[in-house]
């Protein structure tokens, strides 16, 4: 066997690093990402989560995640998520028919929400006002379901 001192550097960078390696195996990202949605009005249908890189904001975005109804708060997890910066889009799908219901002019008649809060105007939020990162590591990100009619909706 030869000895340590004569092996190559890559094989030495190998050998010093298998312990450490060994002891973080277990201790890696978890991809977890729980989002704590605010102002759910009932325990009907689901809360239905969509995460969008920029070049997906507001078309169909590949990652999502739902959870049932919870009156109050309701919380989505999506498990196995990537580093990367993202933008959180929400509905609740109250009669759980898969899908946001709008009204006329297209006003949402189910509760919508982005992250930060975003102000929904008479257009959905900017990308970068909804964005957030994403180390990979288990994190929890909030926000709150804006109404436009029914029970919840603003004043007239």
């Amino acid at each position: 066997m030869q000895p340590f001192s004569s092996l190559p550097r890559a094989a030495k960078l190998l050998i010093v690093s298998l312990p450490v390696f060994a002891l973080t195996a277990g201790q890696g990202s978890s991809g977890q990402l729980h989002i704590a949605v605010d102002n759910v009005r009932d325990r009907t249908g689901r809360v239905h989560v969509d995460l969008c890189t920029q070049a997906q904001y507001l078309k169909d975005c590949p990652i999502s995640g739902e959870a049932p109804a919870r009156l109050g708060q309701t919380i989505v997890t999506v498990s196995g998520l990537k580093p990367g910066r993202y933008a959180a889009e929400v509905y609740y799908d109250q009669n759980g028919n898969n899908k946001l219901d709008r009204a006329v002019f297209g006003v949402p008649k189910e509760g919508v929400g982005f992250l930060n809060d975003a102000k929904i105007k008479l257009a959905a939020p900017k990308w970068e006002e909804a964005v957030f990162d994403y180390d990979g590591q288990e994190k929890t990100i909030r926000l709150k379901l804006r109404y436009f009619i029914g029970p919840n909706a603003p004043a007239k």
